[in-house]
């Protein structure tokens, strides 16, 4: 069984959550693209643990931990968060953790470049974690990456390393800022490298024998639908691919499809960032919201933009995504309305629309609200039929409007604060 956990929104779906709880079914856990800037926060019986970079499933014992080809990988960033997982007594070595050989690596200077174009856009900016990704993606596709397999042969790149830092100067004087120094990324890349390049190895023959060997695999997604760089909201997106398509290919197995797709979706809106956020909430009803939701971006600690659930948005990240289920999370985060808020469609100059639009046109939409009944608490419901009726009414208006079936609702951040449905 191959199955990929994506996210239909704007990410901090709750991905991480969902992961942890069903990977007990999963002997390999993959994480396909992205990189620091994702925060996957996860609740469990150890405690509360916020992971970048390294796939959910490291959490459990039973599972092997692959991060693939399509990572971006900021090796001090994965060093400090291994060592802050082992020090809480979370077992990680070459066994439960591999690193693709085709993973790029994030360098200093990527991070660097991503402040200071943010810096100059000012109040034109994109929203960047400032953590390097877009800068990192660009090297990669102008092929002037490292990748992880050069962390094996140090003593034979640095001529590699001095020509690519060279022509990265070019960028980086013209910022005004001083020339990045080829032996100080030298000094960073065995300083780091020498701690992980244990675990660099040939993911894609792992996964492909796991493959034929009937092994259940899970592809982990970071950031939503809403994010990707093709099918999102663009510019305003991350510079990957989070669609559960690329799964594979992200992982190191393309070709091989996918068996099904858990689409996350919270009970309402979350979005981190800039760009068009059509039903967003302000004043003292989004401070409401999002106090009730604890939503602050686990990677970067702002405040995330909050708002009704968005149904023309959710079908279209149900639609590429390919979701063959969904999982709905934070339903609870909703116990304290009377009266639920739910955008369920957008104004286009004068005109009333179910469909998503892009680019001109989602600047212009204006959300069209209604509201459902409230439901009162629901955190101490472990079963369909212990719900209000209220709760269940809500959860089947949206499995309707997204057009896809609910199978999992999260009713508290706790492993076993969830109901499973027929």
């Amino acid at each position: 069984m191959l199955t990929a956990i994506v996210g239909i929104n704007w990410g901090d779906e709750g991905k991480g959550r969902m992961v942890d709880l069903l990977s007990s079914d999963y002997e390999i856990i993959c994480r396909y693209q992205g990189g620091n800037n994702a925060g996957h926060t996860v609740i469990n019986d150890k405690g509360k643990f916020v992971l970048n970079l390294l796939p959910s499933g490291i959490l459990r014992e039973t599972t092997v931990n692959i991060m693939g080809n399509g990572m971006v990988i900021d090796l001090e960033h994965l060093v400090g968060e291994m060592k802050a997982l082992t020090d809480r007594g979370i077992k990680i070595t070459p066994d439960n953790l591999k690193i693709s050989d085709k993973a790029i690596i994030c360098m200093p200077y990527h991070k660097m470049q991503d402040i200071m174009e943010e810096e100059r856009l000012a109040d034109k900016k994109f929203g960047s974690t400032r953590r390097g990704i877009a800068p990192v993606y660009a090297d990669k596709y102008m092929k002037k990456g490292l990748r992880m397999e050069d962390l094996l042969h140090l003593d034979s790149i640095e001529e590699k390393v001095h020509d690519i830092v060279e022509w990265k100067n070019i960028t980086v004087t013209g910022y005004g800022h001083e020339p990045v120094d080829p032996a100080a990324m030298m000094e960073w890349l065995r300083k780091f490298g020498s701690v992980l390049a244990p675990f660099v190895t040939d993911v894609s023959s792992y996964l492909y024998s796991a493959v034929e060997e009937n092994k259940n695999i899970m592809f982990e997604a970071q950031l939503g639908a809403l994010r990707d760089i093709d099918f999102g909201i663009y510019p305003y997106t991350s510079s990957s691919q989070t669609l559960a398509a690329f799964a594979p290919i992200g992982a190191g197995i393309p070709g091989v499809p996918l068996n099904s797709t858990i689409g996350i979706m919270k009970a309402y809106s979350t979005c981190v960032g800039e760009g068009p956020f059509t039903a967003e909430m302000f004043g003292e009803e989004a401070e409401k919201l999002r106090a009730a939701g604890g939503e602050y971006g686990a990677a970067t600690g702002r405040p995330r933009r909050v708002g009704p659930f968005d149904i023309p948005a959710s079908r279209y990240g149900v639609k590429v995504q390919g979701a063959t289920c969904i999982a709905l999370t934070k339903l609870d985060v909703l116990s304290y309305l009377d009266e639920i808020p739910v955008c369920v469609a957008y104004e286009v100059d004068g005109v009333k629309t179910t469909v998503f639009p892009t680019g001109e046109r989602l600047n212009r939409a204006k959300p069209v609200i209604e509201y459902k009944k409230g439901f009162g608490d629901v955190s101490n419901c472990r079963t369909y039929d212990s719900l209000p009726d209220a709760a269940k009414e809500y959860i089947r208006y949206l499995e309707e409007a997204v057009q896809c079936p609910i199978r999992y609702v999260s009713v508290g951040a706790g492993r076993d604060e969830y109901i499973e449905l027929a």
